[in-house]
């Protein structure tokens, strides 16, 4: 197993955990430094500039370091379902990935794993892979570890969960979300700059911001939606997603039991045009179907 020292006593991510992960302990992410990824192949799922026709080559990595009551990927965030793998074989998946006729590299919650994605891109780069890597996180990040990834990284893909202090603390146990997500998005767009698509549409360099819709959080969604567009107007692009299921049944959390309304979602949609926010992607009501979280079953790993 290939060691990293960034993980004998882990702070890569905002818990700070300390998890002496290269021998086997596991960090507040749930895994070890092994890789464990639970599935890789073409997903249509993602937003328009990203799937495009022929799909994003997407891997999906085990573990979390957000832990979010409401995880629509509940499965594999706990750390228990995956196959392990060598960095090396890492870097053949993107290189299956691209032969498939993959759009990008889609790295679908990665922040645990940034030193392996770092020399598996590498390697990949060295074997022939030319294609966007696209880094898909949970804005939870260290501006340290975003910075780590220049020259790696052309598309960013973070969400932007919460400006509620309390939410962030009651749903997802960390109070101090909005500060690393507003630091680590600045250092984000920082390095991608203005969005760049090529003549097919693709996104081959920038920055989409997700923000999924939560039932009863409204006005927190306007509230990140217009320090979005204040902040960076036209340099990023917004992902305005209703897509929440209620994929577990909470009994602490029971006002998530529930879909986002059709009447919720088009105040927020009508709220955005009101802000003049232009570059934005919408959902429609059938993303809120269990069927567009895909099988977690090894394919492609």
């Amino acid at each position: 197993m290939e060691r990293f020292k960034e993980m004998d006593a882990c702070t890569i991510c905002p818990r700070d955990c300390g998890a002496d992960r290269n021998s086997g302990q596991t960090g507040y992410c749930r895994v070890t430094s092994e890789l464990l990824v639970s599935r890789a192949a073409l997903h249509m799922w993602e937003e328009p500039s990203i799937s495009g026709e022929n799909g994003s080559g997407t891997v999906f990595f085990a573990g979390c370091n957000m832990g979010c009551v409401f995880c629509q990927n509940h499965e594999i965030a706990k750390g228990q379902t995956g196959k392990i793998i060598t960095v090396d074989r890492l870097s053949e998946i993107f290189m299956e990935l691209q032969e498939k006729g993959a759009n990008n590299i889609n790295l679908v919650t990665p922040s645990h794993y940034v030193p392996q994605i770092i020399e598996a891109v590498k390697r990949a780069k060295e074997k022939g892979m030319d294609l966007p890597v696209v880094y898909n996180s949970s804005g939870y990040e260290k501006v340290e570890t975003i910075k780590s990834l220049e020259g790696i990284v052309d598309v960013y893909l973070p969400d932007f969960k919460y400006l509620d202090q309390e939410a962030a603390l009651k749903y997802s146990s960390c109070p101090d979300y909005e500060f690393y997500a507003k630091a680590s998005l600045k250092e984000m767009v920082r390095q991608t700059g203005h969005p760049v698509f090529d003549s097919d549409g693709l996104i081959t360099r920038g920055t989409i911001v997700r923000h999924l819709s939560l039932p009863g959080l409204l006005s927190d969604s306007k509230e990140i939606l217009t320090y979005l567009s204040e902040t960076y107007g036209r340099d990023i692009y917004i992902s305005i997603m209703n897509q929440y299921t209620p994929v577990l049944t909470l009994d602490k959390f029971k006002e998530l039991n529930r879909k986002v309304t059709m009447e919720e979602y088009d105040e927020l949609i009508m709220f955005a045009r009101l802000m003049g926010i232009k570059n934005a992607y919408v959902q429609e009501d059938e993303t809120q179907d269990e069927s567009f979280i895909p099988s977690f079953n090894g394919e492609g790993v």
